[in-house]
């Protein structure tokens, strides 16, 4: 099957300029493309999931991926999808995140010699002279199109800086620097990001009179339809340290039974048969096909080992045991716990409970246990002596789990 029918298939693409041009040079040469990654965390989230599944389905159809990191872009800040300015980050910050991104991209893509390799725009950007860029760059935009663009409507009502407005042109350079040095003719990203990739295509078209393509992936969204990323509540990390094997399997198990299909064949590499296969299950059914995709999920991120054990913990859980590793777990000292003694207060602080008004609430409808123990009073108080080494385990309803550990310092 042809690459591009296979994201097709699978649920990736949404927007594509040129698109019989674009088949046509897949089936033609080996393309170079790449992916921009902003490293404004330390980490990649799921929001970067769908493009970065995307470029290893291309890799494994014999094309070259560049994963290039913002590093000059990121001083600036992409108004994209935001309310309000970024903060401007230190080059020594930018590049401690571009080396954690590089490490958690090799979970997804091969890069051996010859193969994908990773660059950073600060190379570029950062020397630039402002002058000669206006003259060579700045020619090629018009303000008065830039302004109808998606990514800056919903700014300029609450304000766009100068700085924020280069950032169009930035990218689109990007994509003509990558082009000169390394032939690349193709940029991929998230849908968010299609006026900036419009202009990048554009740009390289216009300077060089070479053929430039942009293909846009669909946006992973939560249940409420907004976007996942590092900037929106509900966040998850690919990174193992800051989102457990175990949070990261139970955030797939639980999610709605119409997304199993969409997430299956989005974020796992399984054939499509099976995918829909799965995805055909219902009512009780439905749990085995959740608990397939949570681990098939987890394993890509965390591995094997850790995906089984994530997997174990679960169902240990949910068969009333509370022994597995890998719940989530909250060491805290005396000090703190003394100030937090209720469990209206520790279920907030964990954050299985948004606010302790939510806990109360599900404390009055009988939702919470601490080992195992329905807390019957809204006002309950934990005493850790009761416990083994000081350690037990809350519980929200079926499958929300924290365990704290009461340390002495």
């Amino acid at each position: 099957m042809h690459v591009m029918d296979t994201l097709k298939e699978r649920g990736f693409i949404q927007q594509v300029t040129h698109e019989e041009d674009l088949y046509r040079l897949f089936d033609r040469e080996q393309v170079t493309f790449y992916n921009g990654f902003d490293p404004t965390a330390d980490s990649l989230h799921v929001g970067h999931y769908i493009p970065v599944m995307a470029m290893a389905h291309l890799q494994r159809a014999g094309h070259r991926p560049i994963a290039l990191v913002g590093g000059g872009t990121a001083m600036v800040g992409d108004p994209s999808g935001k309310s309000d300015m970024r903060k401007m980050m230190t080059r020594q910050i930018v590049d401690h995140n571009a080396a954690c991104m590089k490490k958690q991209l090799s979970k997804f893509l091969d890069f051996g010699e010859g193969k994908a390799f990773v660059v950073d725009n600060a190379d570029w950007l950062l020397n630039l002279n402002y002058v000669e860029f206006l003259r060579d760059i700045g020619v090629h935009f018009s303000v008065n199109r830039m302004l109808t663009a998606e990514c800056f409507k919903q700014r300029l009502e609450r304000g766009l800086s100068f700085l924020e407005f280069n950032y169009m042109l930035m990218q689109s350079y990007d994509f003509l620097v990558l082009y000169q040095k390394y032939g690349c003719k193709l940029q991929t990203g998230g849908d968010d990001q299609w006026s900036n990739m419009l202009y990048g295509a554009d740009l390289v078209r216009r300077k060089e009179q070479g053929e430039a393509f942009a293909l846009t992936f669909s946006l992973l969204t939560n249940s409420q339809g907004v976007k996942m990323g590092k900037t929106v509540a509900g966040a998850l990390w690919l990174d193992p340290a800051k989102c457990s094997a175990y949070d990261f399997y139970q955030y797939w198990r639980n999610i709605d039974d119409r997304d199993v299909e969409k997430c299956l064949a989005l974020l796992t590499f399984m054939p499509m048969e099976e995918v829909r296969r799965l995805g055909s299950y219902q009512d009780e059914k439905i749990n085995e096909a959740k608990r397939i995709m949570a681990y098939e999920i987890t394993r890509i991120i965390h591995g094997d080992e850790a995906a089984k054990q994530a997997q174990d913990a679960a169902e240990a859980l949910f068969g009333g045991g509370a022994d597995g590793g890998s719940i989530p777990t909250s060491h805290i000292t005396c000090e703190i716990f003394e100030n937090n003694r209720r469990v209206i207060d520790l279920l907030a602080l964990c954050g299985l409970c948004k606010s302790k008004g939510e806990a109360r609430r599900l404390i009055a409808g009988g939702g919470v246990k601490i080992e195992g123990e329905k807390v019957a009073d809204v006002e309950q108080e934990v005493d850790p002596n009761r416990y083994d080494a000081r350690t037990f385990t809350l519980q929200k309803g079926k499958k929300g789990f924290h365990r704290f550990v009461v340390t002495e310092d």
